[in-house]
C-alpha cells in the first residue's frame, strides 16, 4: 500500500484554482486510463483524489510491480498535457458534477455547514459559477506549472518494502 498526498497552498486561494485543480486531476485520471490498464488486470489498484490541501495518489497491491505503476503516474503528472477536446469533455462533465451536488439537499446542506465552520473554504455555488463563466486552456497549465512548483510531500508505505 501506498499513499502520497502532494500538498499545494496554490489550491485553496481562490473558486478558480479549486475547480482548475479539479479539471487537472480528473484530465490525470484521463490520461492514466489506458496506460494503467494493464496495471488493472494484474490486480493492482490506484486511485487519483483531489484532496482540499492536494493531490492524493492511492496504490495498492502486489509489491514487485507496484512501483512501475507509481512511476506511471508520477511520469504522467511531471509531464501533463491535454488536449482541447479532453478539457473541454471533462469541463463540461465537471458542471454536471457540481450541479448534481447543487441539487441535492443534504450534500448543499454539508457544504454550507462546512463553510460556516471553515475559514478560507470557498463554496460549491462558487466553484459551480467560476465553471459557469468558463476557464482556459492557458489558465489551466499556468495553474498546474504552479501548483508542481510548490508542493509538500507526504508519504506512507505499508508493506512488503525495503527502506
Amino acid at each position: 500500500y501506498v499513499r502520497f498526498h502532494l500538498i499545494s497552498p496554490l489550491i485553496q486561494q481562490s473558486a478558480e484554482n479549486i475547480v482548475l485543480f479539479d479539471t487537472f486531476v480528473n484530465i490525470l485520471s484521463h490520461n492514466l486510463g489506458e496506460p494503467a490498464y494493464e496495471a488493472d488486470v494484474a490486480q493492482l489498484e490506484y486511485k487519483l483524489v483531489a484532496g482540499e490541501h492536494g493531490l492524493i495518489i492511492r496504490v495498492k497491491g502486489f509489491n514487485h510491480k507496484l512501483p512501475l505503476l507509481f512511476q506511471l503516474i508520477i511520469d504522467y503528472l511531471s509531464d501533463f498535457s491535454f488536449t482541447p477536446a479532453v478539457f473541454e469533455m471533462i469541463t463540461e462533465q465537471l458542471k454536471k458534477t457540481y450541479f448534481n451536488i447543487l441539487i441535492k439537499p443534504e450534500t448543499l446542506a454539508k457544504d454550507v455547514r462546512l463553510l460556516i465552520l471553515e475559514h478560507g473554504r470557498w463554496s460549491m455555488t462558487d466553484k459551480y459559477q467560476t465553471l459557469m463563466k468558463g476557464l482556459s486552456i492557458e489558465s489551466l497549465s499556468s495553474f498546474v506549472e504552479a501548483f508542481k512548483s510548490q508542493l509538500f510531500v507526504e508519504g506512507l508505505v505499508q508493506g512488503n518494502f525495503t527502506s
